[in-house]
C-alpha cells in the first residue's frame, strides 16, 4: 500500500462521515471527490467502496443511541432481562420505512447506477433539492408541527417518510436529506425526524452494503488484501467522523434550521456542473 492511496482513503472517510450525517448528500460528495483524487482502484471497487464505509457511519449512530435503541432491559422487580415494547415497537415502524427503498433498490439497484451515477446527476440533485430545502423551511417559518417526539411517529407516518427515502436512491439526493424533507413536509419536527432518519439509516445502510459487498465479490474478481484494508481504514475514519456530525447535527438544529445547508447544495452544485461542462 502506498502511503498517497491510504490518504486518499482516509479523506474518503472524512467525507463519509461528515455528509453522511448532513443533508448534503454522502454519495454526491464521494463520487465528485474520487473524480479529484483518482484512487488507484478499480471503478467496480470504488463504487462498491462509496456505500460499504458507510457502516462505520452506521457503528457511530449505534453507539451514541445504543440505550434508546436496544431492545432488552432489566425488570425491575426479577432484574431479568425482558422486552422493552416501546423500542421493538420503534424497530417495527423503523423496518416498515425501510420497505420501500428496500424493494426498489434490490430490483434496480444496477440500473440506477447505470443511469444516474455521475457528477452532472449529482450537481442536479444539490441544486433541486437545496432549493426544495428552502422552500420548505420558508414555508414551516410559523408552522407549528403535530410530531414532536419520536414515540409519536405513527406506521403511517414511517412509511410516508420511507416512501421519500426512495428518492435518494439518486445520487447527490441525500438520503437524510430526502427523509428529513418528507417528515417535515407531513408535520414532523426537526429534531424527531432527524432522529429517526438517523435510526433508519442502520437497516438501509447495513442492507445496501451487504448488497454491494456480495456483487462484488460475485463478480469473479474477489477482494485483495489491500483492498480489505483500504475498506477497514475508510469505516474506522467514516465511524470517528460521524460521532462528531452526529452531534453537530442535533445541536445545530435546536437553535437553527436547514436553509443553510440549502444555499451550500445549491452553490456545491453549480460549481460541480459548470466544473464538469468546462472540463
Amino acid at each position: 500500500m502506498q502511503l498517497i492511496e491510504i490518504l486518499k482513503i482516509v479523506v474518503l472517510g472524512i467525507v463519509e462521515g461528515i455528509t453522511e450525517w448532513l443533508p448534503v448528500s454522502s454519495t454526491g460528495h464521494l463520487i465528485i471527490v474520487n473524480e479529484f483524487l483518482k484512487p488507484k482502484e478499480s471503478a467496480g471497487f470504488l463504487e462498491m467502496f462509496d456505500v460499504v464505509i458507510q457502516l462505520g457511519a452506521i457503528l457511530a449512530v449505534v453507539v451514541l443511541y445504543f440505550k434508546r435503541l436496544w431492545p432488552v432491559a432489566r425488570r425491575e422487580d426479577t432484574k431479568k432481562p425482558a422486552w422493552d415494547k416501546d423500542k421493538l415497537m420503534l424497530w417495527a415502524k423503523i423496518l416498515a420505512a425501510c420497505v420501500p427503498a428496500g424493494i426498489i433498490g434490490f430490483l434496480f439497484d444496477d440500473r440506477i447506477d447505470e443511469l444516474f451515477y455521475n457528477p452532472y446527476v449529482v450537481s442536479v440533485a444539490l441544486i433541486v433539492y437545496g432549493v426544495a430545502f428552502i422552500l420548505i423551511e420558508i414555508r414551516n417559518r410559523k408552522r407549528e408541527f403535530k410530531v414532536k417526539d419520536i414515540s409519536q411517529i405513527t406506521f403511517r407516518t414511517a412509511l410516508i417518510i420511507g416512501i421519500f427515502q426512495v428518492l435518494a436512491l439518486i445520487p447527490g439526493t441525500s438520503r437524510s436529506g430526502a427523509t428529513i424533507v418528507g417528515a417535515m413536509l407531513i408535520g414532523v419536527d426537526r429534531t424527531p425526524a432527524a432522529e429517526f432518519t438517523f435510526f433508519l439509516a442502520i437497516p438501509v445502510m447495513f442492507g445496501a452494503s451487504l448488497l454491494k459487498i456480495v456483487k462484488f465479490a460475485m463478480d469473479g474478481t474477489g477482494f485483495t488484501t489491500t483492498q480489505i484494508y483500504y475498506l477497514l481504514i475508510g469505516m474506522l475514519v467514516a465511524y470517528i467522523v460521524s460521532l462528531v456530525a452526529i452531534k453537530f447535527l442535533m445541536s445545530f438544529i435546536k437553535k437553527h434550521d436547514f436553509k443553510p445547508f440549502g444555499v451550500y447544495r445549491i452553490i456545491l452544485g453549480i460549481g460541480v456542473l459548470v466544473y464538469f461542462a468546462l472540463a
